[in-house]
C-alpha cells in the first residue's frame, strides 16, 4: 500500500509492505515529522537509505541509483539446490499458441536447455 502527501512542489511517500515500511521523497520535514508519528504509535527503526526491499537491492553511487536482483536470484538458486548448474551458451525460441474465446494471443516463450 503507498501513501503520499504532496504540498506545493514537495512530496513525501509512505509505502507499506506487511511489516516494513519505506519512506521516501524531497519534503524532509515532512518525513521527520512522520517519523516521529509512527514512533509514538508504534515501535520502529530507523534502518538508514534504503538497501533492500522486496527482494530488490538498492545501491547508490555518484552516477546514480543501481537497482538489482542479484541476491535474490541466488537465493532462489541456492534453495532449489541449483547453484551449480551449468549454463547453456544457445537460446531455443518456442511460439505457442493460445486461444481464448474470440481472441488468439501468440507468445513467444525463451527455453534454454
Amino acid at each position: 500500500m503507498v501513501f503520499y502527501r504532496h504540498q506545493g512542489s514537495h512530496i513525501a511517500i509512505l509505502a507499506v509492505y506487511v511489516d516494513d515500511i519505506v519512506i521516501n521523497g524531497d519534503d524532509v520535514e515532512e518525513i521527520k515529522k512522520l517519523k516521529e508519528r509512527l514512533g509514538r504509535a508504534f515501535e520502529v527503526k530507523d534502518l538508514g537509505p534504503l538497501r533492500y526491499f522486496l527482494g530488490i537491492e538498492i545501491a547508490r553511487s555518484s552516477k546514480g541509483i543501481i537497482i538489482s536482483q542479484r541476491k535474490y536470484v541466488l537465493d532462489m538458486l541456492a534453495e532449489t539446490g541449483c547453484m551449480g548448474v551449468a549454463h547453456v551458451d544457445h537460446l531455443l525460441i518456442r511460439i505457442t499458441k493460445l486461444v481464448l474465446g474470440q481472441v488468439t494471443l501468440w507468445i513467444r516463450r525463451d527455453i534454454r536447455g
